[in-house]
């Protein structure tokens, strides 16, 4: 049993400040499972949308809830977005003593609408797979290799991790993106995942892979929004200074989950991970994802110019500006990207993450850190 102490008291906080918490992020990422530490599935509060009893119990939802005490769990709330204007009169009658955490497995335009509903009156927290710093830093390869789905990363073996994975790709387009009212070929968003995967870390553009699949721009558009909705994919905003240089407008692009990246490029093994020409651009992601959980910045973006200067990583933290960078290499060193990176963006400081074991300055408010360390919360001391 892996413990997710830092989630659970994340939640238990929001739970005590809020009357509405949402739980969202991936299917099969441990939602439900932590959702069960604070309500049993067989108490009368708790509501699975995937379960038809649930569903029956709520034909009547204002009926079904109103008069329930203390905490209320809905978990699969994106297959009843009609439920929200239901919540937001409970939550504002004075005398009702409930309190909700609803669990979802999609945002951007699967939700947005109705959580806007709820504006002012819940609390968001965005959940992902297992991260290092619940595994510990000796599972790296492990978890690179798998990523952080549970089931994905517990599997007895590697071929068995690889059919959940794919198992996991097709129920996510061939059911729950149906049953989202998403109309679009299961076959086609297939096919563009695939090809996702070997634009992965690079500048987004449209156009080619429009060209591939014989579609228009927009229609790639929004295959790939819907990837992002379903937290498949990030896509990474450029940062914009007010600089005399041409910088990189376009986002780039990230599966989140490594272990999905890997499905995706047929990636079985740590030998062909390593030996794949995509194996620093995969390292890059993970690493990524990692800081972003171990920093939970503000706000997040990365940065390039037309010249060749960027950097993997610019966060905002509490008013201050950050740079991370991702080196796969025994021996990091300056750049003129990071020493441009630095100047031009008035940077606090700068993390080289390595997969080394030794923390050292490389340059003036510039250090080597080691994966571990981030996964020990230490990033920026």
């Amino acid at each position: 049993m892996i413990q997710r102490l830092t989630w659970l008291n994340d939640i238990r906080t929001a739970i005590a400040r809020s009357r509405i918490v949402t739980l969202i992020g991936p299917r099969q990422c441990g939602k439900t499972t932590l959702a069960r530490e604070f309500l049993p599935e067989d108490s009368a509060n708790y509501f699975d949308l995937e379960d038809p009893v649930s569903l029956s119990r709520l034909d009547e939802p204002m009926t079904a809830l109103s008069t329930l005490k203390g905490l209320v769990v809905i978990d699969e709330v994106q297959r009843r977005p009609d439920l929200f204007p239901v919540l937001r009169v409970l939550v504002d009658r004075k005398a009702y003593e409930g309190r909700f955490l609803i669990l979802g497995s999609a945002s951007g335009d699967l939700l947005r609408q109705p959580l806007e509903t709820l504006a002012g009156r819940m609390e968001s927290l965005t959940l992902s797979g297992f991260s290092l710093s619940e595994l510990g830093y000796e599972s790296m390869a492990r978890h690179w290799l798998r990523g952080g789905f549970p089931l994905s990363y517990l599997a007895a073996t590697n071929t068995d991790s690889m059919a959940w994975r794919k198992e996991c790709i097709q129920a996510l387009l061939e059911r729950d993106f149906p049953q989202w009212g998403v109309r679009t070929s299961s076959a086609a968003l297939w096919r563009f995942w695939t090809m996702l995967a070997h634009y992965h870390g690079q500048t987004w553009n449209a156009a080619e892979p429009a060209r591939a699949m014989g579609v228009s721009e927009s229609t790639i558009r929004r295959y790939l929004d819907l990837l992002s909705d379903a937290f498949m994919v990030r896509q990474l905003q450029p940062w914009h200074a007010n600089l005399r240089k041409r910088q990189v407008k376009s986002p780039k692009i990230y599966i989140r989950d490594s272990g999905l990246l890997h499905q995706l490029l047929g990636l079985g093994s740590d030998r062909e991970l390593l030996a794949h020409p995509k194996s620093g651009a995969s390292w890059e992601g993970y690493v990524i994802e990692e800081v972003l959980h171990a920093v939970r910045p503000d706000e997040v973006f990365f940065w390039a110019t037309h010249q060749g200067a960027e950097i993997d990583l610019v966060l905002r933290k509490n008013g201050k500006m950050y740079g991370v960078e991702c080196k796969r290499t025994d021996t990091p060193r300056m750049t003129p990207s990071i020493r441009i990176a630095l100047d031009d963006l008035k940077l606090e400081a700068i993390a080289v993450i390595y997969p080394g074991d030794k923390r050292f300055p490389i340059g003036p408010s510039v250090e080597a850190v080691p994966l571990g360390d981030v996964a020990g919360n230490a990033l920026f001391d």
